[in-house]
């Protein structure tokens, strides 16, 4: 029999629920509530990169980059150097556990001017965890973890419309926290996305974007024989933004996206993926439907596309994952390098994801804009 420490026990609680507790609330590994719709690995909807972290998880119409990736992998196709790589580290629900992280790395390779791929690793880190025996004896170390790894190719249609295939592999090893066995304990998925992306021209004064993005249509997850099959947390997105040059040297964007969850909103519901995708829109009254929608809105301000200020705000309804916050971050970019940073500003006493800070490096290779 292995018995866990203290912190192996808050773990064994989350993995269970599977929750934290803080303060009364229950808290999801993407840091919503117990009301939260369950899915399995969740950790797949936490925003990665300090850019959209910055401007309250907004990214679905933002100026593409090489984390298109997770936001809209069709934006790949309007990236404007030859390759594009990215790599964020995201410390997570530090006022819980001190060693847990996500950790994000995005490339982004222009093919030619009409097609581009790009491939993504996103991995979860839930900590070590000291295991000890009945008489104290010390049974080492285990450190659970999650991961995906993308592919995606993206294609424009005429000079203004994009979209967006993505194949994703997806593997939790979480649950050999209950067991001794080596051969039990993990499960693996896979799963694609869809996605499309429209930009007006580029003009003096203003451009407008959109762009939508499914992710995570595929298979349900399941750890063991005995235990039931989840639904992965195939989620819409839907965004706009607006950028105005200002004058020769700034700019500002505005941007906000519409998220909704695509799984059946009862606990109990165990029908096929695809059915379970259409009885998402109808399986609760109206009202609780537009419950189910959470939005990000964020601001950006571009100085001689080298110093940006960011700001945001994250809103989703107590009934279905309370998260609520305000996020604020910064940018620098010295010729083909950047550095982005963001900060998540909300109660302490009440949210888990409070004073939550993001890392991201940038570099670019290879510019295909006309000088």
């Amino acid at each position: 029999m292995i018995l866990l420490s203290k912190k192996g026990l808050l773990f064994s609680v989350m993995l269970l629920m599977p929750f934290f507790t803080l303060a009364q609330t229950a808290v999801n590994t993407n840091g919503s509530n117990l009301n939260a719709i369950p899915t399995a690995v969740p950790f797949l909807t936490i925003s990665p990169d300090s850019r959209s972290g910055a401007m309250g998880d907004a990214g679905v119409a933002l100026s593409p980059d090489a984390n298109a990736n997770y936001w809209n992998p069709s934006k790949l196709a309007f990236i404007e150097n030859k390759d594009e790589v990215s790599l964020s580290y995201d410390p997570w629900l530090r006022n819980l556990v001190p060693d847990i992280s996500l950790s994000y790395l995005s490339y982004a390779h222009k093919v030619d001017e009409r097609n581009s791929i790009g491939l993504s690793l996103r991995y979860f880190n839930y900590g070590s965890i000291q295991s000890t025996g009945l008489q104290d004896q010390d049974q080492g170390t285990f450190t659970p973890n999650e991961f995906s790894i993308d592919g995606s190719f993206a294609r424009k249609f005429g000079e203004n419309l994009s979209l967006g295939l993505t194949l994703r592999y997806i593997h939790s090893n979480i649950s050999k926290a209950f067991t001794s066995s080596s051969t039990q304990g993990s499960a693996n998925a896979v799963a694609a996305d869809v996605s499309m992306y429209y930009k007006t021209a580029s003009g003096e004064d203003s451009q407008f974007a959109f762009g939508t993005d499914i992710s995570n249509i595929g298979s349900k997850i399941q750890y063991s024989s005995g235990s039931p099959a989840e639904y992965l947390p195939t989620n819409l997105k839907i965004g706009g933004a607006n950028t105005w040059n200002l004058d020769e040297m700034s700019s500002l964007t505005l941007t906000l996206d519409l998220n909704k969850l695509l799984v059946p909103s009862l606990a109990n519901s165990d029908v096929s993926v695809p059915a379970g995708i259409f009885q998402s829109f109808s399986d609760v009254g109206a009202a609780e439907e537009f419950k189910e929608i959470y939005y990000s809105a964020g601001a950006e301000f571009l100085y001689d596309k080298m110093f940006a200020l960011r700001t945001g705000y994250y809103f989703e309804n107590q009934d279905t994952g309370g998260r609520h916050y305000l996020t604020l971050g910064v940018g620098f970019k010295y010729t083909d390098f950047g550095f982005d940073f963001s900060y998540l500003a909300a109660s302490q006493q009440n949210s888990a994801l409070a004073n939550t800070l993001r890392f991201t490096l940038t570099a670019n290779f290879g510019s295909t804009k006309q000088q």
